[in-house]
Order: C-alpha cells, then sequence, then structure tokens
C-alpha cells in the first residue's frame, strides 16, 4: 500500500541516489561489488528480491563494459547460492525489464533482478487477488541478507539433489 499511496516522487535516478548514500536499511544495498552492488527490492515479489545494479548509469546491457557484465553475472550467481542457503529457494526467476515498453520502472539504470522460488509458493496471489504474501518484513529481510552476503565466500555450493523448503537435501 505505501506504493501505491505515496508513488515515489524522488529525483533523479533511484539507483544512483542509494549508491551515495551509506549502507543500512535505508538505501537497502547488501553488498558493493567494484562495478556493480546488490540492494534489495523495496516492494517485492518474494523475500529475498534482489537486484544486481551496475554502479554506472547505463539503460540497457549492450551499454555495458565486459568487465562489468562479468561482475553482474557473478554476483548474480552468488546470489542465488546465498538465496538456495538463506531462503531453501528451489528455483528462481532471473531477468531484467530493459525500457519502458518492456516494463522497467526504472528504465535509465538496467538493472537485473533475482526472485527465489518455491514449489507450491503463493505467487498467483499476485495476478488473482492483487496481493502479495511475504512472512517476514523488509528490515527483517534485509538484517538476513546483510549478514548473508558479508559471511558469503561467493562458492557454489556442492552439487547434489534439489534443495527442499527448508535447505535440507531431498
Amino acid at each position: 500500500m505505501e506504493y501505491l499511496q505515496n508513488p515515489a516522487a524522488e529525483k533523479g535516478c533511484l539507483f544512483c541516489n542509494r549508491l551515495a548514500q551509506p549502507d543500512g536499511p535505508d538505501n537497502l544495498i547488501v553488498h558493493r561489488g567494484a562495478s556493480a552492488f546488490v540492494i534489495l527490492n523495496r516492494y517485492p515479489y518474494t523475500n529475498g528480491h534482489t537486484l544486481i545494479v551496475p554502479n554506472v548509469h547505463q539503460p540497457s546491457l549492450e551499454e555495458l563494459d565486459p568487465p562489468v557484465l562479468d561482475e553482474l553475472i557473478r554476483l548474480v550467481q552468488r546470489a542465488l547460492v546465498i538465496l538456495r542457503v538463506e531462503y531453501g529457494a528451489s528455483g528462481f526467476n532471473v531477468g531484467s525489464n530493459i525500457g519502458e515498453a518492456a516494463g522497467a520502472g526504472i528504465a535509465g539504470h538496467v538493472h537485473l533482478h533475482v526472485l527465489p522460488r518455491w514449489a507450491g509458493d503463493t505467487n498467483f496471489m499476485a495476478t488473482t487477488g492483487e496481493t502479495r504474501v511475504l512472512p517476514e518484513t523488509l528490515s527483517q529481510t534485509f538484517d538476513r541478507m546483510s549478514r548473508a552476503w558479508q559471511g558469503s565466500s561467493g562458492r557454489q555450493p556442492t552439487p547434489g539433489p534439489e534443495r527442499s523448503r527448508g535447505g535440507e537435501a531431498q
């Protein structure tokens, strides 16, 4: 409701503005890399809805230099590991809306979405009931994800059976 009742009247680019702020619950940045950063979506579709954003303000992926693209994908990979461990995600939606015609909410600054998914999750609620079901607050998600990014080595977990909701091997 906050988003619907108080649409953002922010001047300038939201992502560039967040980069200029200290990290914490106000800007939702959980990790900064050399040329990209990881921020939580303030209005998530699922808990752990993560955005991977280049530091440089460009509207599309083809405008980014190869080292920036490399870091973006490595951060996506690390986000997958963290979300699998922290939230027991059994699947993911990863993608980008490039340009207003594609539904980009922040069309001038390209970014990638990483959404954890679970078998039987309540994603249908957003389309049928115009409701999102989030079992934890954004501040709880921020605390949890910040700790995970600080403690994560970025290494892939050992390959094995798909993990269940609780994170245990099946």
